[in-house]
């Protein structure tokens, strides 16, 4: 896209060239409802005119994998982007360790205000984080985009406040839900 910039807010196109349509994406109600929320967090996230290049190719490998394959719509893909988002945000909770103390073990709680995942013995102020939403964040950090693990609903319902609640406490961005209410 080439813009002219004028004198106030507005900008003007001069031009622009479709690199990857993707069609696909408008095939199914699902792979088009992904997209649009995956593009809303983008927006959401990084509401400013400085480019951020590594979101604009994170988007594009998410909207590709939409776009090839419908069953990568499902809410954990979602999730799994969503993380990736917060990590080129700079907001990404600590998942190795407890924030609190440090300890790498019984690891069962998550605090947004204290930046990550809380043992046991510092959970006060957390809400409970079970063993699989724990193990789902950390694969779904550390897995491509196209391999995202996973994970029972109560899993990805905990990984997804994890990730809203950190979303919302750092940046105060509310993220549009991915999992529906039961």
């Amino acid at each position: 896209m080439v813009m002219h910039e004028g004198r106030g807010d507005l900008h003007t196109v001069t031009s622009v060239d479709t690199v990857a349509a993707h069609p696909a994406l408008r095939e199914r109600a699902v792979t088009l409802d992904a997209a649009a929320r995956a593009c809303d967090a983008v927006a959401r996230l990084f509401d400013s005119t400085e480019p951020h290049p590594e979101v604009f190719r994170l988007l594009s490998n998410e909207l590709a994998l939409l776009s090839s394959n419908p069953a990568h719509a499902r809410p954990a893909n979602g999730l799994a982007f969503r993380l990736k988002l917060l990590l080129a945000a700079g907001i990404l909770p600590q998942l190795a360790t407890c924030v609190g103390c440090g300890s790498a073990e019984h690891l069962q709680g998550f605090s947004a205000a204290a930046g990550g995942v809380v043992c046991s013995s510092c959970e006060a102020a957390a809400f409970p984080l079970g063993e699989e939403s724990y193990t789902f964040l950390v694969a779904a950090l550390g897995n491509p985009l196209a391999q995202a693990p996973d994970a029972s609903e109560l899993a990805l319902r905990q990984a997804e406040r994890a990730i809203s609640d950190t979303a919302e406490h750092h940046v105060q961005v509310r993220l549009r839900p991915l999992l529906q209410a039961s």
